[in-house]
C-alpha cells in the first residue's frame, strides 16, 4: 500500500518480495525456471532414446535423439533466464519472452511425441511470456 499526501493508501500496481522483486517477474521467472527444468527432463529423455514418445507420418519427425538435444538447450537458457528475472537481471525479461517463445514453438513441433507434457510446457512458457510482458520497471 503506497500513502498519498493527503493520507490515504492505494494499492501498489505490484507486490513486492522482501528483494523488491515485483510479483509478476517473481512468477515468471518461477514458471521459467520450471519450463526449463521439464524441458531437460524431456530432452534427456529424448537422447537416451526412451520408448515413450512415438510418433508416425510427422512433419517434424526428426531423430529423438536431435529433439532430446534441442530441448536440453532451450531448457538451460530457460533457466538461466528465469534465475536472471529472479535476480533483477536487465537482460532476463527480453531473454526470457524470446526463450519462452522458442520453447513455445519446439513444445508444439513436440506434440505428437508427447502431448500431455508439451502441452503442460506450453501452458508454463504462456504464463511467464504474460508475466514478463505485462510488468513495467519503475
Amino acid at each position: 500500500m503506497a500513502e498519498t499526501p493527503g493520507g490515504v493508501r492505494h494499492a501498489s500496481a505490484e507486490h513486492r518480495d522482501a528483494r523488491g522483486v515485483p510479483g509478476s517477474s517473481l512468477f515468471a521467472g518461477i514458471a521459467l525456471e520450471l519450463s526449463g527444468s521439464l524441458s531437460i527432463a524431456l530432452g534427456a529423455a529424448g537422447i537416451a532414446n526412451d520408448t515413450i514418445f512415438r510418433a508416425s507420418r510427422y512433419v517434424y519427425q526428426f531423430n529423438l535423439t536431435a529433439w532430446g538435444w534441442i530441448h536440453v538447450v532451450i531448457g538451460v537458457g530457460l533457466i538461466a533466464a528465469g534465475l536472471g528475472v529472479l535476480l533483477g537481471k536487465g537482460w532476463a525479461r527480453g531473454a526470457g519472452v524470446a526463450l519462452g517463445a522458442v520453447s513455445l514453438i519446439s513444445q508444439f513441433m513436440f506434440i505428437p511425441y508427447y502431448p500431455m507434457w508439451s502441452i503442460t510446457v506450453m501452458t508454463l512458457d504462456i504464463v511467464a511470456i504474460w508475466a514478463l510482458s505485462r510488468f513495467h520497471a519503475g
